[in-house]
């Protein structure tokens, strides 16, 4: 054998080897969740107030789903997200994630990705002062191997506290950057930037990114592209007076965020990973209530907080080079219970009996098969903060049945002005009801509304019998 055959085999050997390496090479994920904004803000879902290119880009290369729920406020969403439970088996209090539970970083993990977590945290129980709230190690221990985070161990009104926005107090992979530390720098930058720079970083092995965005929460101030010459220290995260001029920043809030996802999908693309990479946008719950946007030829006021479609309704887009149908709009029902088992999914691990139960994936929708989607998505909503009331409700995509007996046929009835309750006679109505009845009768009793803000013991009902798939 002459040393040109040789050299020619052992290229191709190589290139065997390299190709089935790229083949056999897990998914990268990362999962976007924007703050306080919902499908009313996004050109792809119908928006006209706002620009929205890079996410209408994802939406039109791959699939915009139009039935995924949240929960209506921050915390219960992302507990249900991160744990994969609904919120009556492991959710307390809010601002706090129990640090027993498992997480999918924790479930990544264990599969060989690299994990980091940017964004807003606000999980240790910093408002009732929960046992380890100063613990700045609590990312890491919540499956991450990577944090850039807002509201970590620094609570609001403690010294060298401040905004999530400008000059914002972070903390990165246990140490401190201080306001000053970070004068005149833009929060939501130094994120993605460090979200960029993981992903740069991890190229060569499968990687997760969960980045729970502080975009585009009030105070609603001035972005890079709208700040101009004005300073850029710690006042200027104070909101301006007038819905008018508040309204403006979140429209620029809202297409500054768009840039950052743009710019994100760049760095996966810049690394030759697009092909390789599942890329999730979706949100934690409905909008400021103080924000009223132009969708669909009608105004839409922001539901945050509120049971209504308006607060439970979020936005979810999905690409996959080269997986996703390109420009399809899915009506399956997604629960934000449903990433967990989605992701574990992608990463090619089964679940096993220390896992949730009550989400579904949604993996197959992303290969552009039918999948085994849900009739339906379920809420126990007590979010133990504020005014906000608890319910217990359930629905398709098409009615929602309350615990108290309210039932509403939601697309023709977004503001739920229409009981249905007593619609004698009419037989789509009455099936409906009787199928989410017997999802409510078989879920655990309704959110309990004794104990105040400040209570350390709540009810919960981790062990209860899997509703989702009974048979299992």
């Amino acid at each position: 054998m002459n040393r040109n055959t040789i050299s020619l085999l052992v290229f191709a050997l190589s290139f065997a080897c390299c190709t089935r390496a790229i083949a056999e090479r897990k998914p990268n994920v990362i999962l976007i969740m924007a703050d306080d904004v919902s499908w009313e803000c996004f050109g792809c879902y119908g928006a006209e107030d706002y620009q929205t290119p890079h996410i209408d880009e994802l939406a039109t290369k791959g699939i915009r789903f139009t039935h995924c729920y949240s929960t209506p406020l921050c915390t219960p969403s992302r507990v249900k997200i991160m744990t994969g439970q609904y919120n009556f088996r492991n959710y307390t209090h809010f601002g706090y994630l129990d640090p027993q539970s498992k997480t999918f970083g924790h479930k990544l993990q264990s599969a060989g990705y690299k994990t980091a977590v940017a964004g807003k945290w606000q999980l240790n129980g910093l408002s009732h002062q929960a046992e380890g709230f100063s613990d700045n190690t609590r990312p890491f221990k919540a499956g991450f191997d990577e944090y850039c985070l807002w509201q970590l161990t620094v609570p609001r009104g403690a010294k060298g506290s401040g905004e999530r926005f400008w000059s914002p107090p972070l903390e990165q992979n246990g140490k401190l950057l201080t306001p000053d530390d970070n004068l005149n720098k833009y929060g939501p930058d130094i994120m993605s930037d460090f979200v960029c720079d993981f992903i740069k970083r991890n190229k060569d092995e499968p990687f997760f990114v969960y980045y729970p965005t502080v975009l585009v929460h009030n105070p609603f101030v001035p972005t890079p592209d709208t700040i101009g010459a004005a300073p850029r220290d710690h006042d200027a995260n104070r909101a301006p007076k007038g819905k008018a001029k508040q309204k403006a920043n979140f429209v620029a809030m809202v297409n500054y965020l768009d840039k950052i996802v743009g710019e994100i999908v760049k760095q996966v693309d810049d690394i030759g990973q697009l092909e390789n990479t599942i890329i999730l946008f979706t949100a934690d719950n409905g909008t400021n209530t103080s924000i009223t946007s132009a969708w669909d030829g009608r105004d839409i006021r922001g539901g945050k907080g509120g049971t209504k479609d308006m607060g439970t309704h979020v936005p979810l887009v999905a690409y996959w080079k080269g997986h996703t149908p390109e420009g399809k709009a899915v009506d399956d029902l997604i629960d934000f219970t449903d990433f967990y088992p989605t992701l574990a999914a992608a990463a090619g691990v089964e679940l096993s009996k220390d896992d949730p139960i009550d989400g579904r994936s949604f993996l197959p929708q992303l290969n552009g098969k039918s999948g085994t989607p849900r009739d339906w998505v379920f809420w126990h909503y007590q979010p133990y903060w504020g005014k906000f009331a608890g319910a217990q409700f359930v629905r398709d995509q098409t009615f929602k049945l309350y615990r108290d007996g309210r039932l509403f046929n939601v697309p023709q009835d977004l503001d739920e002005s229409r009981n249905l309750a007593q619609a004698n006679g009419n037989e789509a109505v009455e099936s409906a009801r009787r199928k989410l009845d017997q999802v409510l009768n078989s879920a655990p009793p309704a959110p309990p509304l004794e104990g105040g803000r400040n209570a350390r013991a709540r009810p919960v009902y981790p062990a209860w019998k899997n509703v989702v798939n009974p048979n299992d």
